[in-house]
């Protein structure tokens, strides 16, 4: 394969880059998209003046959906260790999208909750990934949609991860 052109000042652009092996990689296509969708997400909620990282989105999602979440329960299902997550849980709770309170059944523990401002701010957030996850998967019909999700699965599993 031939080398792409040089410009005059001989240093190759980003898009005009000899990427050689990397290109049939799938882990490096893999973070190549990541960033591309990190970036649009990023773009999507600074526009509307919102601040969340995709990573708090899914936090978020999952302990509205799973009442009395453990702090230890919600770190397994993000594949973070507690240390990571405590950060953001507190950055969470400090802007009043999230509650800690004893656990019922296990008063060692701590169950997570959304606060009504939470819950609110969620069903914006909602809204707001609704329109990201359309605009990312413009080039693709809803078959192929559904097919990349599930070879994304394979890879997950393959690579051993949650």
């Amino acid at each position: 394969m031939a080398s792409p052109p040089v410009p005059p000042n001989g240093k190759p652009r980003a898009g005009n880059l000899d990427r050689g092996m990397l290109t049939a990689l799938l882990g490096y296509g893999l973070r190549r998209a990541q960033s591309a969708v990190f970036a649009d997400f990023a773009s999507t909620f600074a526009k509307a003046g919102e601040a969340l990282t995709p990573g708090e989105f899914g936090l978020l999602v999952l302990v509205e959906r799973n009442k009395g979440l453990s702090q230890m329960a919600l770190a397994r299902a993000l594949a973070i260790d507690r240390s990571t997550l405590v950060p953001i849980l507190n950055r969470l709770q400090a802007r009043g999208l999230l509650m800690r309170h004893a656990s019922p059944t296990d008063g060692r523990t701590h169950a997570l909750a959304l606060t009504p401002e939470g819950e609110k701010a969620l069903a914006r957030f909602t809204r707001l990934v609704k329109a990201h996850e359309k605009r990312i998967a413009a080039g693709l019909s809803a078959a192929e949609t559904r097919m990349l999700i599930e070879l994304l699965d394979k890879v997950r599993a393959g690579a051993g991860s949650l």
